[in-house]
C-alpha cells in the first residue's frame, strides 16, 4: 500500500534560524548553556550550515554571515513559517504592500522560501517545504 502524504501546515512557525558572524561561539553557547548539539552541513560556496537539535529533534539552523553584503546587517534570528505555495504567497505579499528582501528561491531537498518584511510584521520568512 502507498503511504499517503499530508500537505503542509499552513501558518504554523516551522523552522528558527541563526544569521551570525560568530558561528563557533553560538554553537558553543547554545550546547553548554541548552545541551543542544551541533551538526555542520558543508554548503559548498555559501558556507557551512549548522542544524541545532535537542535531542534527535531539529530546532534550528545557524549560519555565518560573510561578505560586505552583510556589513550593515545585525546578528538576527529569523523565523519561517510554513505555506502551500511560496510564489503564490509573494504575490499575494506583494499585493499587500510588503517588501520581498528574498524573492521565493528553492532550498534543495527542502522546499522553497523567500524572506518577507513590512514596517507592521518586522522581517521573516516562508517555506512551503516538500512533501516528506
Amino acid at each position: 500500500m502507498a503511504e499517503t502524504q499530508t500537505a503542509p501546515v499552513t501558518g504554523v512557525f516551522v523552522w528558527n534560524e541563526l544569521a551570525t558572524r560568530d558561528a563557533a561561539t553560538a554553537k558553543k553557547l547554545f550546547t553548554k548553556l541548552l545541551g543542544w548539539t551541533a551538526e555542520d552541513m558543508d554548503m559548498g560556496a555559501n558556507g557551512t550550515y549548522t542544524v541545532l537539535k535537542n535531542g534527535t529533534q531539529r530546532v534550528g539552523g545557524c549560519w555565518e554571515m560573510k561578505g560586505e553584503q552583510f556589513n550593515d546587517v545585525p546578528v538576527h534570528w529569523l523565523s519561517y513559517v510554513s505555506v502551500a505555495d511560496a510564489d503564490e504567497t509573494v504575490r499575494a505579499a506583494q499585493g499587500l504592500g510588503m517588501g520581498i528582501k528574498v524573492p521565493a528561491t528553492d532550498i534543495p531537498e527542502v522546499g522553497r522560501f523567500a524572506i518577507l518584511a513590512h514596517p507592521a510584521t518586522g522581517v521573516f520568512a516562508i517555506l512551503a517545504p516538500k512533501p516528506m
